[in-house]
């Protein structure tokens, strides 16, 4: 830990102990277990990921805030208070320091869990699927901090590509600009989180682990700073297809709009809807999509260290 940010955080003891001695540790946001995904599923899902990083030979390290301490790494106990937690702030790095100040609970972003995990030392994070442009930013200028992230913080993030109700295209196109490595798994398509295919071409390819950590390293060596993305498709038996999708996107979003959903609140509403529309699967869908991330995060995690 960054000896600025030490007296603001609490590192878990497994997981302090494996960065003093060089074992793999992978991060895991929290907003999925605050905000993406209603009790107890939410408890069941963190715990289930904690357990396959385990399997894998990594430590995890879920992050979040809470009463105003930033945790690199949560306890059991802890990890199941937060999944009933209420009120719980969305964090990003807008607000993260803010939360700490206050003394307030909150599930940490994409963005905010890259900060963190940085600080800790640690390289490789898995989540669901980050945050993007979204649908018709050009008019909104709605586009996720991640983003910006992704460009200045050293951290692998292992995803199912972003977030289907986004603007893939677009998100991609930014990332670009950014400079982000956006690598396809296995893939020469992005997912699209829900689907294991979208319209678009990933820009890089790699199909192993060790791959993806000699290019991280290469990057390092070569004084290339920032993050990293790798698209991980959601296994075939768990998706739904992407025309399928499309339609509840398409009804969630128009709800949406027609009830001004803005900012942060319009990412939980149209997952909140589109768990209606589709009759629960798209919740299991993202379980098994960050479970399998969790996976590939532990072995990259494994072959970095």
């Amino acid at each position: 830990m960054t000896e600025i940010a030490r007296p603001f955080t609490d590192v878990f003891p497994p997981v302090a102990a494996a960065l003093a001695e060089g074992r793999p540790v992978v991060a895991l946001e929290s907003t999925i277990v605050t905000h993406g995904m209603p009790f107890p599923q939410n408890a069941r899902m963190a715990a289930r990921v904690e357990a396959i990083i385990r399997e894998e030979g990594a430590v995890p390290a879920t992050i979040a805030v809470v009463d105003g301490r930033l945790k690199v790494g949560l306890s059991d106990a802890e990890l199941e208070a937060l999944a009933q937690a209420g009120g719980a702030m969305k964090l990003s790095r807008a607000d993260l320091a803010f939360a700490i100040a206050e003394g307030r609970t909150g599930g940490t972003t994409v963005a905010a869990t890259m900060i963190a995990a940085a600080a800790a030392g640690i390289g490789v994070f898995a989540t669901g699927g980050i945050g993007g442009v979204h649908k018709g930013a050009e008019t909104s200028f709605d586009i996720s901090a991640d983003l910006d992230e992704l460009a200045r913080t050293p951290v692998i993030v292992v995803c199912a590509g972003a977030k289907a109700i986004l603007d893939i295209e677009k998100t991609l196109e930014v990332l670009e600009t950014r400079g982000v490595p956006v690598v396809g798994y296995g893939t020469d398509v992005m997912p699209a989180f829900w689907s294991s295919r979208s319209p678009f071409a990933a820009p890089l390819r790699l199909d192993s682990a060790a791959a993806i950590a000699r290019f991280q390293k290469t990057r390092a060596a070569l004084g290339v700073t920032g993050g990293m993305l790798v698209a991980n498709p959601v296994p075939a038996a768990a998706e739904i297809p992407e025309a399928e999708m499309a339609g509840h996107i398409q009804t969630a979003q128009r709800e949406a709009v027609d009830r001004r959903v803005t900012g942060k609140a319009v990412t939980p509403f149209l997952l909140a809807r589109i768990l209606e529309l589709t009759g629960g699967r798209s919740l299991e869908t993202n379980i098994a999509l960050v479970e399998n991330n969790a996976r590939l995060a532990a072995r990259i995690a494994a072959a970095l260290a």
